[in-house]
C-alpha cells in the first residue's frame, strides 16, 4: 500500500464524497483515507447500523419516532485492523451484518426519517469537526459537510453499478442476479432522490467523476490529483 501523503495544505481538511449506490463511494473513500492518513467516515454504515438494530428489535420501518429514539440511543464506532475497517454497534462487530440483503432493502426507508437523519448528521458533524476526514454518503456534500474543502460526486452507469453490487453480494455468499440488482438500484435511486428529507443531490460545487470505466485505484488517483491542485500551497 502507498504511504500516506504528507502534502502542504492537507492538514485539517474535509473531503466529502456523494453519489448513488454502486458508484464506488465506499471503496474509494476508504482507500483515499488510507492514502492520505485521514479518518474514513462511512455515513452509510451508520444508517445501516440503525436499520440492523430496528430489524432486530422489530421496530416498524414507518415508525419515525421509534427509529429516531433508536438512532439517538445506539452507540456506533469505527476501527481499523490491518486492511479491514470495522463497524461496531453497541460494542458488536456488525461490519458484515449491516451488508446483508435484508438491511440493504430497508436502509433507504429508515434513513428517510427526519429524526434519524438529524441524529446521525449530528454525530457525523462531531466526528468531522477537527478535519482530516474523508466522508461518503448520499447527502454528505449537501447536508453533512456543505462547507467541505473538496466535494466529489461519483456516478456510473446502472449496468456497471449492478455488476459491482453483484460482486459484493457474491463475497457475502448471497445469491442474486444482475437483473435483480439493476431493479433494486433503480428503486433505490428513485427513493433516495425523491425523499423529503436530505435527498440525494448533486451540488453545484461538486466535481463530477464518472467511474464506469475507472478502477478503484484510478478513482483515488484522480481525487488526490484534484486535492493536490486545490490544497497544495494553500
Amino acid at each position: 500500500m502507498s504511504k500516506p501523503y504528507k502534502l502542504t495544505g492537507f492538514a485539517g481538511r474535509v473531503i466529502a464524497i456523494d453519489g448513488p449506490a454502486g458508484s464506488g463511494k465506499s471503496t474509494t473513500a476508504r482507500l483515499l483515507a488510507k492514502r492520505l492518513g485521514y479518518i474514513y467516515l462511512d455515513t452509510g454504515a451508520m444508517y445501516r447500523s440503525v436499520t440492523l438494530y430496528a430489524l432486530r428489535k422489530r421496530i416498524p420501518l414507518e415508525d419515525g419516532a421509534a427509529l429516531e429514539m433508536a438512532a439517538r440511543e445506539i452507540r456506533i464506532e469505527f476501527a481499523s485492523e490491518e486492511e479491514k475497517d470495522i463497524v461496531f454497534m453497541n460494542g458488536e462487530d456488525v461490519s458484515e451484518a449491516i451488508r446483508t440483503p435484508e438491511v440493504t432493502a430497508a436502509v433507504s426507508q429508515v434513513s428517510a426519517h427526519k429524526g434519524v437523519r438529524e441524529a446521525m448528521v449530528r454525530l457525523q458533524k462531531k466526528i468531522g469537526k477537527k478535519g482530516n476526514v474523508v466522508a461518503e454518503g448520499r447527502d454528505t456534500t449537501s447536508v453533512v459537510f456543505p462547507e467541505a474543502d473538496l466535494k466529489i460526486y461519483l456516478e456510473a452507469s446502472i449496468e456497471e453499478r449492478a455488476r459491482r453490487r453483484l460482486i459484493d453480494f457474491s463475497k457475502l455468499n448471497v445469491s442474486s442476479t444482475l437483473g435483480g440488482q439493476k431493479a433494486d438500484l433503480e428503486r433505490r435511486d428513485a427513493y433516495d432522490s425523491g425523499r423529503e428529507h436530505s435527498p440525494l443531490t448533486r451540488t453545484d460545487d461538486a466535481v463530477i467523476i464518472d467511474t464506469t470505466d475507472l478502477s478503484i485505484e484510478g478513482q483515488v488517483d484522480k481525487i488526490i490529483k484534484l486535492a493536490k491542485a486545490r490544497f497544495q500551497g494553500a
